[in-house]
């Protein structure tokens, strides 16, 4: 491929050698000659432009890139394709970043192979594809086993229709004005006190609602980052988020979690080669591997974060499915440098759109701010609803039997899965999900989200390993929804007729 025309070649031939330090920018940055007609593929040709740049030592280690906005600006991208294109490239160790000065050329040859098709496209094709009414909606036919919520009898749907009904019978008085900037008073006296008693001690004044975790995590994007910071995510994990820290402009930086947890020394290489300013870990029933970290491995991640200075956000969404005890990061920190975010979508029902941000005193004016500038507020009849079913004397219970569900389920998904052939990826502690797959690499003709494409014509939605990667899988494997799989004679007929 062509990658620069013949006037930008003899330009970027004629830029200056580089000189002890960092290099400064070439004066007549070189246009690519992007093909737009190719379509999806402008961030393979931006990587493979700059990777055959590097080769020929028209670009020479040392050299200043241009900011994500001149690189936009001068090649007519948008700002998120070149910020994912130099997330590839400091994958690959082409180019490095420096907090405050930019990226840098990092080395002649790239520390691992540039893919410029494939896997890495289709993985971020796939979190778009992923954003459609199929997965997150409910009104697909399809049997849903790659959801995230669970069958609304499972809620005691009884009981959130007669909170709904309660909520409905707000006063007259509050339906003037939006409502109380940090959200339903009531309700987040209620989260103090339950935190309070069962975590670390929070005032209400520290619970900021919001319109789910989602919008929590985007309120604290538009806080703390700007367009080029890098965020450390958990690989594989939730990748909605890695869509939305992309839409920021943000860089989705991988730190790989397994079974034991999370790899503390590609975290340390990671934070010390991409200055992060924020990561987002599930400590309890990790999505989508269903693990916990350990109290020890807690008390390590908080310890990096103080050395490298990023701020953490503890996505604690299923934490009322966890074991009592389990290690939580905001009750290790008592929220100095850690972030709490809270949803009642996989406890009651995600329709209600309600959660929560806990923070320090000193943090969350700013976030509040932030919401306000970007929303007003939140919905009061839905924190009402809220309130009334979670501080009903029926919760608690309903707790209890969705933890003893949600563990037969679980047992009988593994035993279902292993009928096929399927293993699980890592064996879950509790939780909804179970992923698992088949051993050996994925090829060209049979991989995950091919295999996701075939179940769908069958009737069933599956969330395939590319929706929860940065990078490209090694294997073939799904999360499933224990509650839809557990009993499903149509998914395990569908898996033994594309088993290898």
């Amino acid at each position: 491929m062509t990658t620069l025309s013949g006037s930008t070649q003899q330009q970027a031939a004629a830029a200056p050698a580089p000189v002890a330090g960092a290099v400064a920018l070439p004066p007549a940055w070189p246009v690519l000659a992007i093909d737009r007609a190719r379509r999806g593929s402008l961030v393979d040709q931006i990587v493979a432009a700059i990777a055959q740049m590097v080769k020929l030592k028209e670009l020479r280690v040392g050299t200043k890139m241009p900011s994500v906005r001149q690189f936009a600006r001068s090649n007519s991208v948008s700002t998120f394709t070149v910020v994912e294109s130099y997330d590839r490239l400091l994958n690959v160790g082409l180019l490095t970043s420096r907090r405050g000065s930019g990226f840098f050329v990092a080395r002649s040859e790239p520390a691992a192979p540039v893919v410029v098709a494939g896997a890495a496209t289709a993985a971020a094709a796939l979190a778009v594809d992923a954003l459609t009414p199929d997965l997150y909606s409910g009104v697909s036919d399809a049997l849903p086993v790659g959801a995230g919520w669970l069958p609304p009898e499972w809620y005691g749907a009884t009981t959130i229709v007669d909170a709904v009904r309660h909520a409905m019978k707000i006063p007259a008085s509050r339906l003037r004005g939006y409502g109380h900037p940090l959200g339903f008073p009531t309700l987040r006296q209620h989260l103090a006190a339950q935190l309070s008693e069962s975590l670390l001690a929070v005032e209400a004044d520290q619970v900021l609602l919001t319109h789910g975790a989602t919008h929590a995590f985007d309120l604290i994007l538009r806080t703390l980052t700007k367009p080029g910071d890098c965020v450390l995510v958990e690989d594989p994990g939730y990748s909605n988020l890695t869509s939305l820290i992309r839409h920021h402009g943000c860089i989705p930086v991988a730190v790989a979690r397994g079974e034991a947890g999370l790899d503390f020394d590609m975290l340390a290489a990671q934070a010390a080669r991409t200055q992060p300013k924020l990561m987002f870990v599930n400590t309890v029933l990790q999505n989508p591997l269903g693990t916990s970290l350990s109290q020890a491995q807690a008390h390590r991640l908080l310890g990096m974060a103080e050395q490298f200075d990023f701020w953490l956000v503890e996505d604690d969404i299923y934490r009322e499915l966890a074991a009592r005890g389990d290690a939580s990061l905001a009750a290790m920190d008592g929220l100095r440098r850690v972030i709490r975010v809270g949803s009642f979508s996989k406890t009651l029902s995600p329709v209600l759109r309600v959660g929560s941000i806990c923070a320090s005193n000193s943090l969350l004016p700013e976030l509040l701010r932030v919401k306000m500038l970007a929303g007003l507020t939140t919905s009061e009849i839905n924190e009402r609803a809220v309130y009334h079913a979670v501080s009903a004397r029926p919760y608690a219970k309903m707790l209890g039997r969705l933890v003893e569900q949600l563990k037969t389920n679980r047992e009988r998904t593994i035993d279902l899965l292993a009928g096929v052939g399927m293993t699980p990826i890592a064996q879950p502690r509790g939780g909804m999900f179970v992923s698992a797959g088949w051993p050996g690499a994925p090829t060209p003709a049979r991989h995950g989200r091919a295999i996701a494409e075939l179940a769908l014509k069958a009737g069933i939605l599956l969330s395939p390993d590319e929706f929860f990667l940065l990078g490209a899988p090694s294997s073939v494997w799904f999360r499933f929804n224990v509650a839809y799989a557990a009993e499903a004679p149509a998914l395990s007929a569908f898996f033994a007729s594309v088993r290898p």
